[in-house]
């Protein structure tokens, strides 16, 4: 799915809030040379945590300042690895619009969808049509009932750019590479290498709401994903499907004297903070396993009929009735706050891109749709926001081969009961190639809203403080507003 490898990156300069950031996956020397780390990672203890290469994260105390939550509130981040074509996604059905549309797509490509096949929308703070991508029905739906919203044309920048800057190379590092556009859209750090995402740093800030559960914040579906990764937070990583649970022990009595030594073994102090913190991690991934194992196994869960009526084949309905199936059970878990990533994909579409799109945004409209209904039949949907991110958008002018390139800004969507929805945010761009919104002459739109401003929205509505925004998103401070309205 071009994601990145979260082993090679390098370790990168001092952060931007002055402090020097680990790269994770980095190599972590501890004085303790016995075969307490080794055996720990055999007994799987680390697994449940994601941890077993992350073991840098000695800071585990939540930030200071934060304040109980009596509440619920959780972000589902649905990241389309690949580059998501937006040109297609959200069409202008006003004639001059879809004439632009019409001359640079083609019929000749096999990109361009006919108007009448277009699915019709009608933003409330806009006076021109547009039409969604015609596998997109139950997100039309949501648009029309207000519960979703669009927002057009954002990407990674350093600053606001102009079409002049760019060409003066005043511009985000890699631009168009895949693995690059990915951690800077999750970290939202566009000018050097990133060790911590933008959710991880938001589940800094919100760890003291879940303290007294002892739960994580962050939770991730994709593994060990870059989004996840805070200073002191690490994601509870776990599974689309299949089990959750310690491996190697079952109900024997020889495998429950295995599980008492080893809860022996991590409860022994040490003088060595790493062994200790070592030790710390290893206890709470069992009592999480132990916690999060039923959750996930339950055939019971009151909303198993909303996504038992999509098709077998749909991961992503998979994924989002696991996050679906771990807040209906937030009483169990004690969580307050939760951040939830999930990935899609292949959208990388350098060719055979309508069919492949197709299926992919198929997958995407029935899944979010289903866990929006499961939002409301659990009571939270006011308390749940979706919102989907992607490394980049894709060239308005097609590429040989039926597909399209990589490009820059893109156009996304947001879901939920408190989200403004019926409407679309942002700047849509002009479909013109080499005009004023095309970097060069290829339709790679220069984004007018960033991805700072966009997470930095999401962020607000999920408590995070105005004086507190800027250690979630150090770069937050170059753009005119760190709200772009879409939330209530």
């Amino acid at each position: 799915m071009n994601r990145p490898r979260r082993a090679l990156y390098p370790l990168p300069p001092a952060g931007n809030d002055g402090s020097a950031e680990q790269a994770p996956g980095a190599a972590v020397s501890a004085p303790d040379r016995s075969g307490r780390r080794h055996f720990l990672q055999r007994a799987g203890a680390l697994a449940a945590l994601g941890m077993g290469g992350v073991l840098d994260v000695l800071d585990v105390v939540p930030a200071a300042g934060a304040q109980a939550a009596s509440d619920y509130k959780a972000l589902v981040c649905v990241f389309q690895f690949g580059g998501n074509d937006g040109n297609n996604t959200i069409v202008p059905l006003d004639g001059a619009g879809y004439a632009q549309y019409a001359a640079v797509r083609g019929t000749a490509s096999g990109l361009q969808i006919a108007q009448a096949q277009l699915l019709p929308i009608a933003p409330v703070g806009v006076a021109v049509p547009y039409g969604l991508h015609p596998s997109l029905p139950e997100l039309q739906a949501l648009f029309a009932q207000r519960k979703l919203a669009i927002l057009a044309n954002v990407g990674t920048l350093v600053q606001p750019t102009t079409k002049a800057q760019y060409q003066a190379r005043q511009v985000p590092l890699s631009l168009y590479s895949h693995s690059d556009q990915q951690a800077q859209w999750q970290s939202s750090i566009s000018n050097q290498v990133a060790g911590t995402g933008w959710g991880g740093r938001l589940a800094d800030r919100m760890a003291a709401f879940n303290a007294g559960s002892g739960f994580p914040v962050v939770t991730s579906l994709d593994g060990s994903a870059l989004f996840a990764t805070g200073k002191s937070s690490a994601p509870l990583s776990i599974p689309v499907s299949g089990s959750f649970a310690l491996a190697g022990y079952n109900s024997s009595a020889a495998s429950n004297a295995r599980l008492a030594a080893l809860k022996q073994f991590l409860a022994a102090g040490s003088g060595n903070a790493f062994v200790n913190t070592a030790n710390a991690i290893g206890s709470q991934a069992l009592q999480l396993s132990a916690t999060m194992g039923p959750i996930l196994a339950s055939t019971n869960s009151a909303v198993a009929p909303i996504f038992a009526a999509l098709p077998a084949g749909n991961t992503l309905g998979k994924a989002l009735y696991q996050v679906a199936k771990t807040i209906e059970a937030r009483a169990t878990t004690g969580a307050k706050r939760q951040i939830f990533f999930i990935g899609q994909g292949n959208y990388d579409t350098h060719s055979n891109q309508a069919p492949t799109q197709a299926n992919l945004l198929a997958d995407l409209s029935s899944a979010v749709k289903a866990f929006y209904d499961a939002t409301v039949a659990l009571g939270v949907a006011s308390n749940v926001t979706t919102f989907t991110l992607s490394d980049f958008g894709r060239t308005f002018q097609p590429a040989s081969g039926a597909g399209t390139d990589h490009a820059w800004g893109n156009h996304h969507f947001i879901v939920g009961d408190a989200v403004k929805g019926g409407d679309l945010y942002g700047q849509y761009p002009t479909l013109a190639l080499g005009g004023p919104n095309d970097a060069e002459n290829r339709g790679r739109w220069i984004p007018t809203t960033a991805v700072d401003q966009y997470g930095a929205t999401l962020a607000r509505w999920f408590g995070v403080p105005a004086s507190e925004l800027a250690a979630v998103f150090p770069n937050l401070h170059a753009f005119a507003t760190s709200d772009v309205g879409f939330m209530a």
